[in-house]
């Protein structure tokens, strides 16, 4: 089903929080899981969200899936409300596990998606081609998942979410379970991927510096309940290179983020 003129929500940017409540309600009692969350993300960002356990950063993100049902305040994805941006399938999830099946190759699990939404055959195979080059698959395409490093299977999780060219990529810390060295280098291919595609990323994350290295905002939140205690925009270049790490911008920022997230420990 096509989103309508009647799904629309307001604003112009590509997500829209004001006053965003969340709380579930258990046997034990009520869970206030994000409270009075504004924020907006305009289109092109890189904007990552760290916080501790529990904060509300993944709940956010299922909240502007669709996943979640806000019990207060507003929130809009695309100029729609998120139900119907996930009908007008406006963004793809890459989730904390690749999420692979494991009957299906590399390209049948790209190809998903894909049959789902009705893309013909001609087309399916030209999506599969570019999206496995676009994440550096070439001629992984008959593998299985179990054939793949893990890295490399989050490297396909990542082609599935973007074989359909939606604007927004959702991705809830999809390099967590990573070795260093394979961050490191997900990263540069992350940040290089979002170079060319323009797409607007939001991307959920424990790691300081990888916030610090991928964003170019930085929302820090603070738990029970969740909240935004800061906003970074970051002033670093667009193009990144690693050992930009050492820098003094770069240590600064995450001085800043560091006590962010100290200050709202402090405050739960």
């Amino acid at each position: 089903m096509e989103a309508t003129a009647e799904d629309r929500a307001p604003g112009g940017s590509v997500v829209a929080a004001q006053g965003l409540n969340l709380t579930f309600h258990t046997n034990d009692g009520s869970v206030h899981a994000l409270k009075d969350v504004n924020l907006a993300v305009e289109r092109g960002e890189f904007v990552s969200f760290i916080g501790p356990s529990g904060c509300g950063k993944t709940t956010f993100l299922r909240c502007v899936a669709g996943l979640e049902t806000p019990t207060g305040g507003s929130l809009s994805v695309n100029g729609l409300d998120p139900d119907a941006a996930r009908r007008a399938r406006a963004y793809g999830y890459v989730f904390q596990a690749a999420g692979l099946y494991p009957w299906r190759t590399i390209g049948g699990n790209i190809r998903l998606p894909l049959e789902i939404m009705g893309f013909s055959e001609d087309e399916k195979k030209r999506r599969v081609r570019e999206t496995l080059a676009l994440v550096d698959l070439d001629g992984f395409e008959n593998k299985f998942p179990w054939q793949l490093s893990g890295g490399m299977q989050q490297r396909a999780s990542i082609a599935r979410a973007l074989s359909f060219d939606a604007d927004l990529l959702l991705m809830d810390e999809p390099f967590g379970a990573l070795d260093e060295i394979v961050r490191d280098r997900l990263n540069e291919e992350l940040l290089s991927l979002w170079a060319r595609t323009g797409k607007t990323m939001l991307f959920v994350t424990h790691s300081i510096p990888e916030a610090v290295y991928l964003s170019t905002k930085i929302v820090v939140m603070s738990p029970r309940p969740g909240r935004i205690s800061d906003v970074i925009d970051s002033p670093l270049p667009k193009e990144r290179p690693l050992d930009i790490r050492d820098s003094r911008g770069f240590i600064d920022i995450a001085h800043r983020v560091r006590e962010g997230l100290r200050a709202g420990m402090e405050e739960a």
